[in-house]
């Protein structure tokens, strides 16, 4: 995508080990992570839907299909940002996600806005 293009979307993460979650003997892991969603382009868009794509540090993947963030669909007006915190549960110490919401801007234009690989790391378990 050009800097030009109307339609851009910014999305930064942060994940967070939650040790009172989780459960290392019975493999659960569970991270809190937070998303900062900023539309950084000209055109006001909506987010519909989410994929998510979740791996496992043994490998496995996980795929999360669905309908809006946290139960909704933000529309936001250029420059402005949408936050919220979720959480995976993962059953390796270490893993990855990345993926991309589904948007649409306001004349009808359907565009990913990609989420880059973050990790999600009980940093106890680095060393």
């Amino acid at each position: 995508m050009s800097h030009d293009d109307p339609c851009r979307i910014d999305v930064k993460a942060k994940s967070m080990f939650i040790a009172e979650r989780s459960e290392p003997g019975a493999d659960r892991y569970f991270f809190a992570y937070t998303i900062t969603i900023t539309n950084v382009g000209t055109a006001a868009a909506q987010l519909l839907s989410r994929h998510w794509i979740i791996t496992h540090g043994d490998g496995r993947v996980e795929e999360v299909q669905g309908e809006g963030v946290v139960g909704e669909q933000p529309h936001l007006q250029p420059g402005q940002a949408f936050q919220y915190t979720s959480a995976a549960i993962i059953s390796t110490p270490v893993g990855t996600m990345h993926g991309s919401y589904q948007m649409v801007s306001d004349d009808g234009v359907r565009f990913d806005a990609e989420i880059a690989p973050f990790r999600l790391a009980n940093e106890g378990s680095l060393h």
